[in-house]
């Protein structure tokens, strides 16, 4: 074998191994397990497309930006610039 079919193959047999790996159906609960019981205080059991739907909470919107009303700081006399290598 030469190094073109070596190099061939060494980028062939990752990328079928990585294809074959991939998921095609939906997924169901393991056998011994169920899916969620519906919550006491529900009228129906949830959607299990409901349950990955993520609420407002765990990505808010920016509103503490700081920069849109910064204000310009007074002379400081204590920042000095670094001395100068003679």
């Amino acid at each position: 074998m030469n190094v073109r079919t070596m190099a061939l193959l060494g980028a062939l047999v990752p990328a079928l191994a990585l294809a074959a790996c991939g998921k095609q159906g939906h997924l169901t609960p393991v056998p011994p397990r169920h899916a969620p019981v519906k919550p006491a205080q529900a009228a129906v059991a949830p959607a299990p497309e409901s349950m990955l739907k993520l609420p407002p909470q765990s990505q808010p919107s920016r509103v503490d930006d700081g920069s849109g009303n910064a204000q310009k700081r007074a002379d400081d006399r204590f920042n000095l610039p670094p001395p100068s290598e003679r």
